[in-house]
């Protein structure tokens, strides 16, 4: 089966973390693929990206300063499926290519990513802005875009987290 490669590039603006690929970017290699998540049209909306990309050019993020991989590659119908060991050995990975790739800020895509990446006891929960840095790199926590976040079930939920993303990635500090 193929996984969506990683999106790699040094000193990104934004490093995009998912925490794994769904059933269909399993099948066809590329990231948010499937069907009803709009990722894409959720960067081009919010400003990030001045034309509204496809799965398939996944790797051309790195035309417009971004990165994008995930915290485990072994794609499942839900993150439900993922096994502990699987987390813990995906956020060593992750680390590692923060270190590696030294992105100005990480964007966990999907609230349940930041428990996983930072710990149980988190300070803040929800998407927005965080306290933490990963390896010197200021995080943000984005919706997971799948249509399947009945926590932020439409586009105009969405929308609004991935504009404050953009506009704490243009602030320095």
């Amino acid at each position: 089966m193929p996984r969506p490669r990683d999106v790699t590039m040094p000193h990104p603006k934004i490093l995009f973390v998912g925490i794994n690929p769904g059933a269909t970017s399993g099948k066809v290699g590329h990231h948010f693929a499937g069907p009803s998540n709009p990722f894409y049209q959720l960067l081009h909306a919010s400003g990030l990206v001045p034309i509204e990309l496809r799965a398939e050019e996944d790797q051309r993020l790195v035309e417009f300063g971004y990165a994008l991989v995930n915290l485990c590659a072994r794609p499942t119908k839900t993150a439900a499926e993922l096994k502990r060991p699987e987390l813990e050995r995906g956020r060593k990975q992750l680390i590692a290519k923060v270190k590696l790739m030294q992105p100005a800020v990480v964007a966990l895509v999907g609230v349940t990513l930041y428990p996983v990446v930072f710990g149980r006891k988190v300070a803040t929960p929800g998407p927005g802005p965080k306290p933490e840095l990963l390896e010197g790199a200021r995080v943000f926590v984005v919706p997971n875009p799948s249509g399947l976040n009945a926590s932020f079930p439409t586009f105009e939920a969405k929308l609004p987290w991935f504009q404050k993303l953009r506009e704490f990635a243009e602030a320095k500090d």
